[in-house]
């Protein structure tokens, strides 16, 4: 179900800078109205920049994610989408580790993913009330594969991605297509602490923008309950999942009715 962009509400959290704040800059050009929600003040200068609001939210706080809705909710009459985008790096966190950081840990899951749930619980009422609306989580190549170097961000990862893909057919009946975008290295913050071992590897960076437009393909799809990968010098679109083997009796015969399995 595209969603048309003219005239649209969006949510974008963690929009300060990065790739929600290229979503921001591309989702106003195409004339929406943006509420760029973060818990860095550099999101007010994004959000005058555009013509949008600033609400400060931090994700980990069930109660900032219901404001914010709130808030587009004040401004702008409604809510059509929200771009659930706010994410934190887990290179640090070394399991195992004598130094091994709890706190980081717990930061992460809050951030990465209970801030994704917070934002979808929100979302959802102001979305129905419009009778149709789109929810785009960010995930990330590291919750399409393994990631032997940063299991922890893979889990995260990984967690949000199923969370799309469950949600999709879930909502079908809603009006609310939801998908996750999964980009591979793009040049952002989150990237610096493993930015040398990228360039060492050869591994070409994207840009901010060229994740944002991405976004803007999902939007303009008829696509729910998938997982876009998003790779230099390729077109993004869903990635391909196996299903998981159904179970068989004795016989060898299909057993049960398992939705989704061959």
């Amino acid at each position: 179900m595209a969603i048309e962009l003219d005239g649209a509400v969006v949510l974008v959290t963690g929009g300060a800078n990065g790739i929600g704040a290229a979503a921001a800059r591309r989702l106003a050009g195409r004339g929406a109205h943006v509420v760029v929600a973060d818990v860095d003040q550099r999101g007010a200068d994004v959000a005058a920049e555009i013509g949008g609001l600033f609400v400060h939210c931090d994700v980990r706080e069930p109660a900032d994610s219901q404001a914010a809705v709130s808030a587009a909710q004040a401004a702008f009459g409604g809510l059509d989408i929200a771009f659930l985008n706010a994410g934190v790096s887990t290179t640090s966190v070394r399991l195992g580790s004598p130094a091994w950081d709890l706190a980081a840990y717990r930061r992460a899951f809050a951030i990465n993913v209970d801030g994704v749930f917070f934002g979808v619980n929100a979302a959802l009422p102001a979305l129905r009330d419009r009778g149709r609306g789109a929810l785009v989580v960010t995930a990330s190549l590291a919750g399409l594969t393994a990631v032997p170097g940063d299991p922890i961000y893979a889990a995260t990862k990984h967690a949000v991605v199923g969370l799309a893909r469950a949600l999709g057919p879930a909502l079908a009946s809603d009006n609310v297509a939801v998908n996750a975008l999964c980009p591979g290295f793009a040049d952002t913050a989150i990237n610096d602490p493993v930015r040398h071992l990228i360039s060492a590897a050869g591994i070409p960076m994207m840009t901010p923008g060229d994740v944002a437009d991405a976004l803007l393909a999902i939007l303009a799809s008829d696509q729910s309950g998938q997982a876009w990968y998003v790779q230099p010098g390729r077109v993004s679109e869903p990635f391909n999942f196996r299903n998981v083997p159904g179970p068989r009796a004795a016989d060898g015969s299909r057993a049960g009715g398992v939705p989704g399995t061959p």
